[in-house]
């Protein structure tokens, strides 16, 4: 039997509910790539669902391996500090997950060189 396994991106949060239509346009792509792996979209504060929830729902899809995707483009205090404090908590809660938590998008050389792209591309 193959591992069945879930991504979780997580993303700061905020106020305004229009700041996370990027962010799920993102999780609704990545889901559209890959049918049948569970993918949530989770937020540290201010938006629903919190990793705590996101964690809770794919448990329940059965998976055995969840891949957590800081949508940070730095790894500071939040991601340092808070996601780690917040995976520290879900390991003890579901023993049976595996819990993997990739450097933050921003740390990526493509990623980074494709927003250099982009700004170069912008009128001056």
């Amino acid at each position: 039997m193959s591992e069945r396994s879930a991504i979780i991106l997580f993303a700061h949060g905020a106020r305004d509910p229009r700041w996370a239509l990027p962010f799920q346009r993102i999780r609704a792509l990545v889901s559209q790539s890959l049918p049948g792996t569970p993918v949530e979209l989770a937020f540290l504060e201010q938006m629903t669902p919190d990793l705590p929830a996101a964690a809770a729902r794919v448990a329940q899809a059965g998976v055995e391996r969840v891949t957590v995707i800081p949508l940070f483009l730095g790894a500071g205090g939040h991601v340092k500090d808070d996601l780690a404090a917040l995976i520290r908590d879900l390991e003890r809660k579901y023993a049976a997950l595996q819990f993997c938590v990739t450097p933050p998008i921003g740390e990526d050389d493509e990623l980074v060189a494709a927003i250099a792209d982009w700004v170069v591309r912008q009128p001056r």
